[in-house]
């Protein structure tokens, strides 16, 4: 078993690992910087631990989507990058109730049995969020293992970060976070049956619901297209709203691809967000919607034949 959800009660097999400590949310050059501490103090082997739910969603449940990745997906690329464990730690009353020193007897010590640890240089932890890196480094030595701290790994002119890369989606940017996150940002999900008002427009469209990821700007998008199980990403455009034309509803990211006439309900995609065109609009009539949906399709054509 690769992914566990639990820090008691692990085989031994599991434990004793170098580990790299975080919220591992976007896996920017940051977090792949504190992966390599961690591989390079396992003398080839780590592991990652992580927190599920994250502390954020834990003590502010009311806040808007906000995770870069979906856990299985995030789980999915860090086994990719190498590792051999990820270790989803529940983050719940008693592991919020913690100190740092707490934490570190119970969890890493008693629980995970680490040899190693790494963390990025402004990593905080236990109740309050009391401890900091030099204190981890601290704990480590008088309880048996070493402490590599990771310092600041930059991107696009600023620390790479997981805030950076939210506020860069925000703001319609897709490029900025692409730049951090060292590829395209990906939303994945199921293609749901949508109003299907976009087929008597000539766009079918494949429709799909962010759930708990962050919401992008909404508006216009030249995107790329993988349905799960293909290699091949297909060139599309997609908008991410409420379609204020044909009549407001929950956000969706409707993707039309290009050159495509299969049915794919029901099946899971990666849609990567290549560049912003522009906001999502109400039209005074159907005709300049669809007059507006052509010119996005042709820009949206030159955009990625320019970025292949």
């Amino acid at each position: 078993m690769a992914v566990f959800a639990e820090y008691r009660g692990l085989p031994e097999t599991a434990r004793g690992a170098s580990i790299a400590l975080g919220n591992f949310d976007g896996l920017h050059a940051g977090h792949r910087a504190v992966m390599d501490a961690a591989r390079i103090a396992g003398h080839g082997s780590f592991s990652v631990a992580t927190f599920e739910p994250p502390p954020r969603a834990y003590f502010r449940p009311g806040d808007p989507p906000f995770r870069i990745l979906r856990p299985e997906r995030r789980n999915d690329l860090i086994l990719a990058a190498g590792a051999t464990h990820v270790f989803e730690l529940p983050f719940n009353g008693e592991m919020a109730a913690m100190t740092d020193e707490g934490f570190v007897r119970q969890v890493l010590v008693e629980g995970l049995g680490v040899s190693h640890v790494s963390v990025g240089f402004d990593y905080r932890f236990g109740r309050g969020r009391m401890g900091h890196a030099q204190r981890l480094a601290s704990l480590g030595r008088a309880l048996g293992f070493g402490v590599t701290i990771v310092e600041e790994v930059s991107g696009h002119g600023g620390k790479a970060s997981s805030t950076a890369i939210r506020q860069a989606l925000m703001a319609g940017e897709p490029e900025v976070a692409a730049d951090l996150l060292g590829s395209p940002w990906i939303a994945d999900g199921i293609i749901e049956p949508g109003e299907k008002n976009g087929r008597t427009f000539g766009f079918p469209t494949a429709n799909m619901a962010l759930g708990d990821l962050i919401h992008p700007k909404m508006g216009v998008y030249a995107v790329r297209l993988r349905i799960e199980g293909e290699s091949e990403w297909r060139d599309g455009v997609a908008n991410f709203g409420r379609t204020p034309t044909t009549g407001l509803r929950d956000p969706l990211l409707e993707t039309f691809i290009f050159d495509f006439n299969r049915e794919i309900y029901g099946q899971r995609v990666e849609v990567q967000l290549i560049a912003y065109q522009r906001p999502e609009l109400k039209f005074p009539s159907l005709d300049a919607m669809i007059e507006q949906m052509h010119k996005d399709a042709e820009l949206a054509k030159e955009i990625l034949a320019a970025r292949r």
